[in-house]
């Protein structure tokens, strides 16, 4: 079963490009900008930028984004991140993934908004060129930044729309940032076109996911695992048919539930929730679709047929065309076909 897990054909909706980036390029970028590691040797660096099985929160699995955020100031540096990201995917036989980043995030050493978008969409294009995976963009407005940062973000993102970048997103403090703060934002962003997904229900706030979609008319939830404390919202995502990208070990890792037992995935799937399975963060959280698949096999007892839904259900998800979606649907049905499935 695991060569089966490692060698179907896979797509990855949820990712963050600065939770993903490779350790070794990490530490070499860090040693090359002459930064105070405090540590001897790769092995421990490896430490301070991956969560342990003991993290207590979500606030603490974010500190380690710290260490990505320092190398990629750089357009050298977002580039080569995101075409090596791509190249670890292609290796894992993705076939597409969506990248979501927060351009304001990289602008702390004097790059603009559009060197940021350029340098990942240039990265892109040598992925697709080189290993055959196609990708997209996902541009992320913070929570705690102003509405005027996420207006910025919308109004200059706008001239990628079909070229490389697909939607926004609204990500970090949902509990003390809720989404109506950004309302303005998102509206913009539908008029415009944009495809919107909205982190919501992550942290316990079930309220998010209904004013995420209400208010920011959110196509999907990332995560979304506060829904199922709310009848109401659970009949809202099927009604709509809002999909969920869930991240189940990162989902763990940062307490959003206490056990695997809870996690409410086949909850969902049983209510007719479409549902999408992600890493969210393959560095921070350790992960790999491969590794997800298999805890929900060995822990909630998932059979490789709805590990193929859910891989259907991500086609059905992506922020892309009819057309396209017929296409790779036939790519991962002809290879299933080649290995049996």
């Amino acid at each position: 079963m695991r060569g089966i897990l490692r060698n179907i054909p896979k797509i990855e909706l949820h990712c963050h490009l600065d939770g993903s980036v490779r350790p070794e390029t990490m530490y070499e970028l860090l040693l090359q900008q002459e930064e105070d590691l405090h540590v001897s040797d790769i092995k421990e660096f490896e430490e301070l930028v991956s969560v342990k099985e003991e993290c207590n929160s979500l606030i603490e699995y974010l500190k380690k984004f710290s260490y990505p955020l320092k190398v990629m100031q750089r357009k050298e540096n977002i580039e080569r991140i995101t075409y090596e990201l791509l190249e670890d995917l292609s290796i894992q036989n993705v076939k597409y993934v969506e990248i979501r980043f927060a351009p304001f995030l990289h602008m702390n050493d004097g790059l603009n908004f559009n060197d940021v978008v350029e340098s990942v969409l240039k990265g892109m294009e040598r992925g697709r060129e080189e290993f055959n995976i196609l990708s997209n963009a996902i541009l992320i407005c913070m929570r705690h930044e102003s509405l005027q940062n996420s207006l910025e973000v919308v109004e200059y993102g706008e001239k990628y729309l079909g070229k490389g970048v697909v939607a926004v997103d609204l990500a970090g403090n949902e509990q003390d940032f809720p989404p109506e703060i950004h309302k303005e934002a998102f509206e913009l962003a539908r008029k415009k076109g944009y495809k919107i997904t909205i982190h919501g229900g992550e942290t316990g706030a079930v309220e998010n996911i209904s004013k995420s979609i209400e208010l920011l008319y959110a196509e999907r939830i990332g995560h979304g695992i506060a829904a199922i404390k709310d009848p109401k919202v659970m009949e809202l995502l099927r009604e709509k048919n809002i999909y969920l990208e869930m991240c189940p070990i990162s989902n763990l890792q940062t307490k959003a539930v206490d056990s695997i037992e809870n996690y409410p995935i086949r909850k969902y799937m049983e209510l007719g929730i479409g549902v999408t399975v992600n890493t969210d963060n393959t560095t921070v959280s350790n992960t790999s679709l491969e590794k997800e698949y298999k805890l929900l096999m060995e822990e909630l007892n998932f059979s490789i047929e709805e590990i193929l839904k859910l891989i259907d259900n991500s086609v059905e998800a992506a922020f892309i065309s009819r057309e396209e979606k017929e296409t790779l649907r036939k790519k991962i049905q002809d290879e299933l076909k080649e290995l049996g499935l």
